[in-house]
This record gives structure tokens, C-alpha cells and sequence, in this order.
């Protein structure tokens, strides 16, 4: 099969009416019409078969988590997701695994609102790179350098459980129901969208958590030049993630470190943290209290009420190690 016949026939079934998209898959470039008065947000991921997924992994698992990793950075600005473009160089047509793969990716775009607009394929090592677009109010957008002393720090849902979802794939650990959960929490990652854009009238900053807590946590300090103490204990463990990793210790070890959870660490102000709850009380996503922004431009980390050290260094692919 051509390049052209494999867009044709597993990427360009897509057809939806979207009067943003003036034109589409099959020319030279897609002619896109954001909306006026809101800014573009524009992002881009890679995942690389050994690297960011095992070998061998079947295309519907990688396409979900493409595509939601990506979207979660929108989601860490408060953007409202609108297209996205996908590059894929394959080292042969595989239709088994294309076939699945071109089907996850048209239907987790669906439940996340955003068209595929054009991409490239192209022969080599199975590396899938996938820019996303989204639009959000230029007094709404959230950035790392925006958080306040005094502010909460809070993330969303439970940390660790992708971390746990790998650990058990490196293992090779037979299915239980709680790997099962985790390993989906890996693959399928969940864009906290439309949470961030109903606290964006009140959050301070937000990063999706990628890297590890800690480390994108560091992020935020450093881009608003502050500090900030964190209480291990507040941190959310899922039964699913207590129970494989055998201890709490390790388990908030992962929460802390492990990264790939892509939820959101948000800063808040005090005075709004209430409502914020409600908030997302309502969409049934847990939004918990972990420390808060100070002054000393310091990342101290407490446990029991004791001290602790963590490395917050997070993964980085051109470090000699990443143990």
C-alpha cells in the first residue's frame, strides 16, 4: 500500500462538520479559522517505540495515549482542544496493528472534541509525533509562572497509578483486576479539560503532571521565582496502586516521582479552594490539597510531620541516567 492509499484509507475517514476547519486532510496544508479574540495554544508530543512504549504493543493502546498525553498539555493551560496533526514513520505497513490504531485514535479524538487536520507518514523506526491546537481567552490561560505565595497546591485524581501500570508491563505480572486498572491508567491517561477550564477564572498556574510530581512541580517554582511545602501524607493512593506495589512507601514514592499520570498540579488561592472543590466535586474528578506556595524559593517535601528528600529531578532523555 502507498503512502497516499494508507491516508486515504485509515485517516482521512473522518468527516466532520466543523466550520473551524475550512479545509482538511489532502492538500498541502490544512486552512484552519480560530475563533476571534482567543489565543492559539499550540503543543507537541513523540512517543518512540522502547523509549516511551514496550515493543510489540498493540496500535489501539498507543494511539489512546498519544493522543491523551497531548491533549493534556491544552488541558494545563485551560485550552479548549480543536485539531490536531499526526506524523508516524513505520518501518513497514502493518495493517493488524494500523487498523486498530487508526480506529482508537478516530475515537478517543471524538471523546476529546479535537479533529485530525493532516500529518505525514513516512518508512522508519515506529515513532508517532502528534502536535495538538487548541484556543483559550488570552485572560484565562494558565502558566507555570503565575503562581503566589500563600497559594494551595493541588493536584488532581491519584499519582502513581501509570508508573504502576509500566512497572507491571516491564514485569510482565499476570492480569489482576487492580494491574488491569493501572495498566489503563498508563495507556489511557485522562485530560482533566473541562476541570481546568472551570477553575481557570481562579487558578494562579498549572502544569500536567509528566515528568513526576515533584519535578513538574519544580517547574512551577521556578518560572514564578517561589517555594513551596509539600505534606506526602495528603497525596491520594489508589487501593488499585496500594495494593501491586506491596507498600505504601513505594506507592508514594511512584505518586511523588513516577510521572506519565498527566494529571493537573494547579496553584489556587486560599480564599477560593472551597469552591474549587465543588467544582470538581461535580465532575467526580478528586481535587486534593498537597502542600503550599511560599516564600523561600525552596521545595521542602514533609512526611509524618518529618523532613524528608526526594529527588525531583524527573525523567530526562539525554541524561546518562535516569535511576
Amino acid at each position: 500500500m502507498g503512502e497516499f492509499d494508507l491516508i486515504r484509507r485509515y485517516f482521512a475517514r473522518e468527516s466532520l462538520s466543523d466550520p473551524s476547519v475550512y479545509l482538511g486532510i489532502g492538500d498541502d496544508c490544512a486552512l484552519l479559522c480560530p475563533p476571534a479574540g482567543q489565543l492559539l495554544a499550540v503543543s507537541i508530543d513523540t512517543l518512540v517505540e522502547g523509549v516511551h512504549f514496550l515493543p510489540g504493543t498493540p496500535g489501539d493502546k498507543v494511539a489512546s495515549r498519544l493522543l491523551c498525553a497531548a491533549v493534556s498539555d491544552l488541558a494545563a493551560m485551560a485550552a479548549t482542544p480543536a485539531w490536531f496533526t499526526l506524523a508516524l514513520s513505520m518501518p513497514s505497513f502493518d495493517q493488524d496493528w494500523l487498523e486498530p490504531f487508526a480506529a482508537c485514535l478516530a475515537e478517543t479524538a471524538r471523546g476529546l472534541g479535537i479533529q485530525l487536520v493532516g500529518g505525514d507518514t513516512t518508512r522508519g523506526p515506529l515513532t508517532l509525533s502528534v502536535q495538538v491546537h487548541g484556543f483559550v481567552e488570552p485572560d484565562l490561560a494558565l502558566k507555570r509562572s503565575g503562581a503566589q505565595v500563600g497559594d494551595i497546591i493541588a493536584v488532581t485524581g491519584y499519582l502513581g497509578e501509570s508508573k504502576g501500570g509500566l512497572e507491571s508491563l516491564l514485569k510482565n505480572e499476570p492480569d489482576t483486576s487492580s494491574i488491569a486498572h493501572l495498566r489503563q491508567r498508563f495507556y489511557a491517561p485522562t485530560p482533566r479539560v473541562e476541570l481546568a477550564r472551570a477553575l481557570a477564572p481562579f487558578a494562579h498556574s498549572a502544569i500536567d503532571i509528566s515528568d513526576g510530581f515533584l519535578a513538574d512541580l519544580k517547574h512551577i517554582l521556578d518560572a514564578s521565582q517561589v517555594g513551596a511545602r509539600i505534606d506526602t501524607d495528603a497525596i491520594l493512593l489508589s487501593q488499585e496502586l496500594l495494593a501491586f506495589a506491596g507498600s505504601p512507601a513505594l506507592a508514594r514514592q511512584w505518586a511523588l516521582t513516577g510521572g506519565e499520570d498527566f494529571e493537573l498540579c494547579l496553584t489556587l488561592p486560599s480564599e477560593h479552594w472551597a469552591q474549587c472543590q465543588r467544582t470538581a466535586q461535580a465532575l467526580s474528578i478528586p481535587l486534593t490539597c498537597v502542600g503550599v506556595i511560599t516564600e523561600t524559593p525552596a521545595l521542602t517535601v514533609y512526611e509524618n510531620g518529618h523532613q524528608v528528600h526526594y529527588t525531583h529531578d524527573g525523567y530526562d532523555h539525554f541524561r546518562s541516567s535516569n535511576g
